[in-house]
């Protein structure tokens, strides 16, 4: 999407000025994706909404019209779409090292790398990212911690915003039996970056020290900074780290939807099998948090506004069709049968958290 002089952008997908929109800044989202068909109008559109200008996307053996609905997207001018460049299954970190030689990331004030079922939950001002830069008092970089969104017995996949559909997570400040959760981060055009992780950029600490701050304006751990130990290097603790802002993270969906991604793997590493401890670990349904539900009314008008572009709500239903078509298929083995059967019976607990419990019974 190409901002013209003057405002507006050289396209037919033309947003009419709206609070909830600011353009003074170029933002570009970079993420991959692998059949996340059905999910995508609505992260493309809730970015919008926060403030997003620009979308790059690599994708890689679709089967569920993913491909070609970002494809149709891009004819109307809304996202860019290239297969992602990788030349073995390291999908993701291949992708961010070419991302950075495009001119969507090259021309951008900020870049956003983030992966289609996270969604950033501003809470400060205008509830856009520069609202979120306003009140981190303009970083270099901003890393907001993760809190993850618990499938709370959702069953079934329907075809309607996630943001509406979960809205139970673990406590805030801790995670299983970790305090140190992960983050993925918003960084600057003058950052040192060496490199673009898909959780936070990567430098040189003892030549450059940025301004970085967490979610609530603070500056990020030193042990962060430096990538000092594999624990921290893509975490810090989370007590009051989200005041200005929480990504919530939807791994699970419906168990529907996560039959379906299990099947699939993920863009990182190919044919990842997720078991039951994934589940476990992100499906604590103890803290009720619906404060995302603030941006329903702006997300339903801009997908509105892209189901209304030629073509894209037909992409948009096949996308879904063969989403339940692939759940079909897989509920017709045993195998699949048994994985629901013991996710659906599956205790919202960690094993840390489960070997904590049996401890605290037998004192």
């Amino acid at each position: 999407m190409i901002p013209k002089p003057g405002g507006g952008y050289e396209n037919e997908y033309n947003f009419p000025p709206d609070s909830w929109v600011m353009a003074d800044l170029r933002i570009t989202a970079v993420t991959c994706v692998k059949n996340e068909g059905p999910f995508l109008l609505e992260w493309i559109a809730f970015n919008r909404c926060i403030g997003v200008t620009d979308f790059l996307f690599y994708s890689n053996d679709c089967s569920d019209a993913t491909d070609r609905l970002l494809d149709r997207l891009e004819t109307h001018g809304v996202v860019a779409h290239l297969p992602n460049p990788a030349t073995n299954r390291n999908y993701q970190m291949q992708a961010l090292k070419a991302a950075r030689r495009h001119p969507l990331v090259k021309q951008a004030d900020w870049v956003w790398i983030a992966d289609v079922d996270e969604f950033l939950n501003i809470h400060t001002g205008d509830h856009t990212i520069p609202a979120l830069i306003d009140a981190c008092q303009n970083p270099q970089a901003i890393s907001v911690t993760f809190q993850f969104m618990a499938n709370n017995g959702v069953e079934d996949y329907v075809d309607a915003p996630v943001i509406t559909q979960f809205l139970h997570s673990h406590n805030p400040d801790i995670w299983g039996a970790d305090t140190a959760i992960e983050v993925k981060s918003l960084v600057r055009n003058d950052f040192p970056t060496e490199y673009f992780g898909a959780h936070r950029p990567f430098h040189d600490d003892e030549k450059a020290k940025p301004k970085w701050t967490d979610g609530s304006g603070r500056q990020v751990p030193p042990p962060f900074r430096k990538a000092a130990g594999k624990r921290r290097i893509r975490a810090f603790p989370a007590r009051d780290a989200r005041r200005f802002a929480t990504l919530n993270h939807y791994a699970l969906r419906s168990l529907d939807s996560y039959l379906v991604k299990n099947d699939r793997g993920d863009v990182n590493r190919e044919h990842r099998a997720f078991d039951d401890s994934y589940w476990r670990e992100r499906n604590d349904p103890a803290y009720f948090d619906n404060s995302i539900l603030r941006y329903e009314p702006p997300l339903r008008r801009e997908m509105a506004r892209l189901m209304a572009l030629e073509g894209i709500a037909d992409l948009h239903a096949e996308a879904v069709t063969l989403h339940k078509a692939k759940r079909d298929a897989l509920l017709a083995q045993d195998s699949y049968q048994q994985m629901r059967t013991q996710l659906r019976n599956a205790p919202p607990f960690s094993d840390a958290e489960t070997a904590i419990l049996k401890e605290l019974a037998g004192a």
